[in-house]
């Protein structure tokens, strides 16, 4: 895979099965030196550009803003993953918001500090987007399936049909997986998965400058 082409700081990927734990590895990474691109985080941004709110309202209507205005996520969700029309509305919300998106990753990777042992880029369709071609290294963050649901349930109200809905939209875990350069499975205590994070980043980054 080539570089990040704004930067000559190795570029790690992160993709995995939904409820994986990609954003605690995230922070984990964070803590360990690396700067994140939070896609999810971008993508909240991007709903609240006033240009990306417009055009929303102007195809969807007021019917998918909360009371104060801002754009309900909920509400955008049930356009974009149920329905005939889903996988259209979906592309359409994409081909807007997703410049913004790129915008924000080159300005938080351009303002890496001295030191910065690794850029991350954290982005539920990283593939799918064709984001690979901009890593060094995929990291594929898997999880069990019950423990999976078990996180969505909690963190978020998912019924295990919400989850089967979600990641139907989304390219098969088994493809994700094999097309990923490694493999981390959450399924123990943070502690343990603190270790994983630290002793995985120091096996990319070996092999990424065994290969320069």
């Amino acid at each position: 895979m080539s570089a990040h082409p704004s930067a000559k700081l190795p570029v790690i990927g992160l993709v995995g099965a939904i409820g994986g734990g990609k954003s605690t590895v995230a922070k984990e990474l964070e803590a360990l030196g690396c700067v994140v691109s939070d896609s999810d985080e971008h993508a909240r941004l991007a709903l609240a550009d006033p240009p990306i709110h417009r055009a929303i309202t102007q195809r969807w209507g007021s019917g998918v803003l909360h009371g104060d205005g801002t754009v309900d996520r909920a509400k955008v969700a049930a356009r974009i993953f149920t329905g005939a029309e889903a996988h259209r509305e979906r592309a359409w919300l994409e081909s807007v918001v997703h410049p913004f998106i790129h915008e924000r990753r080159r300005a938080v990777f351009a303002s890496a500090p001295q030191g910065t042992r690794a850029l991350i880029i954290d982005a539920p369709l990283l593939i799918e987007a064709g984001l690979a071609s901009e890593c060094d290294s995929v990291l594929f963050i898997d999880a069990p399936r019950p423990m999976r649901l078990e996180r969505l349930e909690r963190s978020r109200g998912w019924t295990a049909e919400e989850l089967d809905r979600r990641e139907k939209s989304q390219m098969p875990l088994d493809q994700k997986r094999s097309l990923s350069d490694h493999v981390l499975v959450n399924d123990g205590p943070l502690g343990s998965l603190r270790a994983c994070v630290a002793r995985t980043l120091d096996l990319i980054l070996e092999e990424l400058f065994r290969k320069k």
